[in-house]
């Protein structure tokens, strides 16, 4: 029933659902307008936020497992790289920290890449980078002095805008950086010299980072399977760029060396269930069902070649 002049009872509007509101999306762009972020206390305010949802992602996940497949299932589609702040400090470091391993998490490398670059190149050199043998680079020369008896050019004064120092990153921060880089060179990117470059450029001396270039550059499953166990979330991550190459290679290697295997063995030693190998990677080798007679296991055997007969 509708009051006289066509307006609802006042009853009605209480019991309208409020509308849930998001303080993440409050906030809009600052190339359309929006000062508000510009404010340093805004500014983490914010990032509270966003690392508060984060905790809360990574604790509903429950364990390491679950916690790749939720991130594995995120896609990001709206990609914005604003171009980077010429200020610096802690708490930009810590932004661009977190941007990175979340990005790495999601398996984008258009989040991760652009910052971790930035963050490292912003660094002081590491002297360890420098190669044996060699010296510093001379200090340049001063330009000659006019003598006074020739004009000197008129020249305006300039005056430039003191620029903000970048405070440097933690010795573990930035070979955590380094880490990263060079995994995400060799496995994404599958470019194994110019990661074995980066390790010498950044100095960088990480046993576990050392064993996963040995396992790439010798296609040693076996290897590669040992550091993906001693990884942890962030550097597992990355890897997995190169996981399906060193599996093939794997396969390979099992053709060329056995007649007849076990599904269970192979499955094991691959560490895919054998539908996902026959889907993903193609192998058309005949399985022969069968229990565990004749010494075989359970499960069936793999037939992979056939000795043919004279």
């Amino acid at each position: 029933m509708q009051r006289k002049g066509g307006r609802a009872p006042a009853g009605h509007l209480s019991r309208l659902k409020p509308v849930e509101h998001d303080p993440l999306a409050e906030y809009g762009l600052p190339s359309k307008g929006e000062k508000r972020l510009l404010s340093p206390k805004v500014q983490e305010a914010y990032y509270a936020k966003i690392t508060e949802r984060y905790l809360a992602f990574c604790t509903a996940a429950g364990d390491r497992d679950e916690l790749q497949r939720q991130f594995a299932r995120l896609a990001i589609t709206d990609q914005r790289n604003p171009k980077p702040s010429s200020a610096s400090d802690d708490f930009s470091n810590q932004v661009y920290l977190f941007s990175i391993r979340l990005g790495i998490l999601a398996s984008s490398y258009e989040t991760y890449y652009p910052s971790l670059l930035y963050l490292l190149r912003r660094q002081p050199p590491n002297p360890r980078s420098r190669r044996p043998g060699t010296s510093p680079a001379p200090p340049s020369l001063p330009p000659p002095q006019q003598s006074q008896s020739q004009p000197q050019p008129h020249t305006p004064h300039l005056t430039t805008a003191p620029q903000p120092r970048a405070v440097p990153l933690t010795t573990v921060e930035q070979a955590d950086l380094a880490a990263y880089l060079i995994l995400d060179t060799a496995c994404r990117r599958g470019d194994l010299a110019g990661a074995y470059a980066q390790r010498a450029a950044h100095g960088l001396r990480d046993r576990h980072v050392d064993a996963v270039l040995r396992a790439l550059a010798a296609d040693n499953w076996a290897a590669w399977r040992r550091a993906r166990r001693q990884a942890d979330l962030y550097r597992a991550t990355l890897m997995e760029g190169a996981e399906r190459r060193v599996r093939a290679h794997a396969l390979r290697a099992i053709g060329r060396a056995y007649l007849t295997v076990g599904v269970r063995w192979v499955e094991g030693q691959l560490g895919m269930a054998w539908d996902g190998l026959r889907e993903g990677f193609g192998v058309g080798w005949e399985v022969e069902e069968g229990g565990a007679a004749d010494g075989e296991e359970e499960g069936g055997k793999v037939v992979v070649r056939r000795v043919k007969g004279k």
